[in-house]
């Protein structure tokens, strides 16, 4: 392809992209913006040409917060008709700015609707999980048990936790099955890894489960959601945390080459037989070995994460020796920077 026809690609791509495209050079001024800039920031073509764009936008604070900010920034950015944009800044050579507006209302209004369907679903479950688990403790000060009532009221517990458990997993991952947008920015994992760390490090911490990671600096760049990515990471660390041995590690390794992002999730834990292998995605299945039994879980995290990972256009396998461990691995496509 020649100069004039990528011109004419990026000329195409410029005007007819659905985000919000502006250049700015070095002293502020507005050099180009696409349509969509135009529609979502409420002016024309002529009114912000040329024109410095702190005078333009100065009754938009979280605009011009974006716009002062050095180096690479994301923040989102109120709109003209109580519409939300996720904002996207990086530096040009010779000191400019480019800006990037998602129009994220839509997405927003569906996850606020998704947080209270959960709040909903927890509050119309607590008291009867409260009573459930009130009268289990009750029966235990009611005198000694036989090893079987004991058994029956071990069990009454285990399933109230692992209804809270399953309630919200159930909701993310009817809201993922049912198409709920994802949002498209470039990424490249490090920082969803070190928040999924963080958010079980206490659970890593209570089972005296060592969490090891190796990262390849830099990863390839990935175009994904961070907090469905996230959310597919956490739950397969959870899953090694809660089947690993008390005293060892469980180790996450990502690399890449300019093709693909992998990242695995390895542990020492129980494993699976290979009869299960294969089972281990589906919705709602556990094991049957008596060691998964005894521990809370409602069969949901897997099937959610590999639903993440598919709908990023990625791929995702298990791999285990029975009584040895197990490692999860995924694969997302990755882009040139």
């Amino acid at each position: 392809m020649n100069d004039a026809s990528l011109e004419q690609v990026h000329q195409y791509l410029f005007e007819r992209i659905a985000d919000g495209v502006l250049v700015i050079d070095a002293e502020g001024i507005i050099e180009a913006l696409n349509p969509a800039a135009t529609a979502m920031l409420g002016v024309t073509g002529e009114q912000a040409r040329e024109k410095r764009a702190s005078t333009l936008f100065r009754n938009n604070a979280s605009l011009l917060n974006l716009l002062n900010r050095p180096g690479e920034q994301v923040l989102d950015v109120h709109l003209p008709r109580r519409r939300l944009a996720l904002g996207i800044t990086s530096t040009l050579d010779g000191g400019g700015r480019l800006i990037i507006l998602q129009d994220v209302t839509e997405q927003r209004k569906l996850d606020m609707h998704r947080q209270e369907l959960i709040q909903r679903m927890a509050h119309d479950l607590r008291n009867p999980l409260m009573a459930m688990s009130g009268f289990a403790e009750l029966i235990e000060t009611m005198g000694e048990l036989s090893p079987q009532q004991q058994h029956f009221v071990t069990r009454l517990r285990q399933t109230t936790s692992k209804l809270y458990d399953v309630a919200a997993e159930l909701v993310d991952l009817v809201w993922i099955e049912a198409g709920l947008p994802l949002q498209h920015r470039p990424l490249r994992l490090q920082e969803q890894i070190a928040q999924a760390i963080t958010s079980l490090s206490a659970l890593a911490e209570e089972q005296h489960v060592v969490i090891a990671f190796s990262v390849q600096d830099p990863l390839p760049l990935v175009i994904g959601d961070p907090d469905r990515l996230c959310m597919a990471l956490s739950q397969l660390l959870k899953n090694a945390i809660l089947y690993s041995e008390p005293e060892s590690t469980v180790a996450i390794h990502a690399w890449g080459d300019g093709f693909d992002l992998y990242c695995s999730v390895a542990d020492k834990g129980i494993g699976i037989s290979d009869n299960e292998l294969y089972l281990v995605f589906d919705r709602l299945y556990r094991s049957n070995d008596s060691r998964v039994q005894a521990i809370p879980g409602g069969g949901l995290g897997l099937t959610l994460a590999k639903k993440i990972i598919l709908r990023h256009g990625g791929d995702i396998w298990a791999a285990s020796n029975l009584g040895k461990g197990s490692t999860f691995t995924f694969v997302l496509p990755a882009i040139s920077a």
